[in-house]
């Protein structure tokens, strides 16, 4: 595998043409105090793009994330994004972060340094990770899919990635579509995964034979449709007709502000003040990865790859067909559970925080962790670092120890051979 040194750099003259066009956006009228009801309110639209336009620092945010080791490979013919930043203590465990939408790699800006390098920041030494921050497929600097059903391939590239860092076994922590492929890494590479931390559980089998719902799951079931109603339109288009969302989102940078700015809001614990948790720099640093990279159209294809290979409503409780390997939006199959070590937290304002313990227990026959936090939503890792970094060190620290007690103490084991 070709690894190369990876540096952040846009054009000047790409973001000259951004600004030309942030001047010239078009902005629609709205109804008389519509708040975010309607979607996306425009007076704060208004606000962000003219800050894109005339003061956010492009160069600044780039050198910030410089700061980060970056590197390009070429892993089974395609080309992927990553940053590899090595603990500072002895032996670490290596640990790949996997993003979700619509943020980017730069989600975990914040939770690197805190663990990677947990003593500088009121931690013990020992439990410094080697971190490794894939950027998905058609995401920010990582290449584009080019073929249906390319999403499939993604745990298997993760495996590959680490293996020829390598590490022949390491940790994984995802977050949305990063938690379904850290699930189907559990799943079917538990050889390789020393264990899984999620903030979106694997969809459990119920089918026939599977044991009868608890009232609270039943109740769950009975609210999700509700919440699928209030904010799933974007997965429907998504995943329907991912190209003609594509056109104007790539066209028009307001454009891709407005789609995923109100993502930001609704899903994160801001108490509908999306700046409350995110500075504006913070949401144009993700939004700008995608305007040169033009990764908004490409980003949708891991939900279309999703709903080619999910032909029943995954939320139906009917029998279903055998999972294929790596589709992660189909619930488990019949008698197909994640069984290395596993850990699930929950954030308040996130989508799956309704899930009962008992339900997430169907989809785990080693689930060592089951944390509600007291704040936080979708973006956990930018909304609250220092809790996500705790949870997922205080997973990683006994399930480690526990594999095989004859073995060194530490993560020595684990690292690079």
């Amino acid at each position: 595998m070709d690894v190369r040194p990876f540096e952040v750099q846009v054009t000047e003259e790409v973001l000259d043409d951004l600004r030309e066009r942030l001047a010239h956006t078009r902005w629609p009228d709205e109804i008389a105090d519509a708040g975010w009801d309607y979607g996306t309110n425009l007076a704060y639209m208004r606000e962000l793009v003219g800050y894109w336009e005339g003061r956010f620092d492009w160069r600044e945010q780039e050198e910030r994330l410089n700061r980060f080791a970056h590197f390009r490979a070429e892993v089974d013919g395609f080309g992927l994004h990553f940053i590899h930043e090595r603990g500072k203590g002895e032996g670490p465990m290596p640990l790949i972060l996997t993003h979700g939408w619509p943020s980017t790699f730069s989600e975990f800006s914040k939770i690197v340094p805190l663990l990677t390098d947990p003593e500088s920041h009121g931690g013990d030494a020992a439990d410094a990770l080697d971190v490794v921050v894939p950027s998905l497929p058609g995401y920010g600097f990582s290449d584009r899919s080019k073929e249906p059903g390319f999403s499939r391939r993604i745990p298997g590239l993760w495996v590959r990635l680490m293996e020829e860092l390598g590490y022949t076994r390491f940790a994984a922590h995802g977050v949305n579509v990063g938690g379904s492929v850290a699930n189907l890494l559990g799943l079917h590479y538990p050889d390789r995964v020393v264990g899984i931390h999620v903030t979106y559980p694997a969809e459990p089998y119920l089918g026939p034979g599977v044991p009868e719902l608890s009232e609270r799951e039943r109740e769950f079931l009975q609210e999700r449709p509700r919440g699928q109603e209030a904010e799933g339109a974007y997965t429907h288009i998504q995943r329907t007709k991912p190209l003609t969302l594509s056109y104007a989102l790539n066209d028009s940078p307001a454009g891709l502000a407005v789609w995923i700015v109100e993502k930001f809001r609704a899903w994160s614990d801001c108490d509908g003040d999306v700046e409350r948790r995110f500075s504006k720099d913070e949401l144009l640093t993700n939004l700008t990865i995608y305007w040169p990279t033009e990764t908004i159209g490409s980003s949708f294809r891991v939900y279309r790859d999703w709903a080619l290979s999910a032909e029943s409503n995954p939320y139906a409780w009917e029998e279903r067909e055998e999972v294929p390997r790596g589709v992660a939006s189909k619930p488990l199959a019949r008698n197909e559970r994640v069984e290395v070590p596993s850990a699930v937290a929950l954030f308040p304002a996130d989508p799956p925080s309704g899930m009962p313990r008992e339900w997430v227990e169907r989809s785990y026959s080693d689930l060592r962790s089951f944390t509600r936090m007291a704040r936080g939503g979708h973006f956990p890792a930018m909304e609250e670092p220092e809790l996500l970094a705790e949870d997922i060190r205080s997973f990683l620290r006994p399930c480690g120890s526990k594999l095989t007690s004859s073995l060194a103490p530490g993560w020595a084991r684990f690292a690079r051979l």
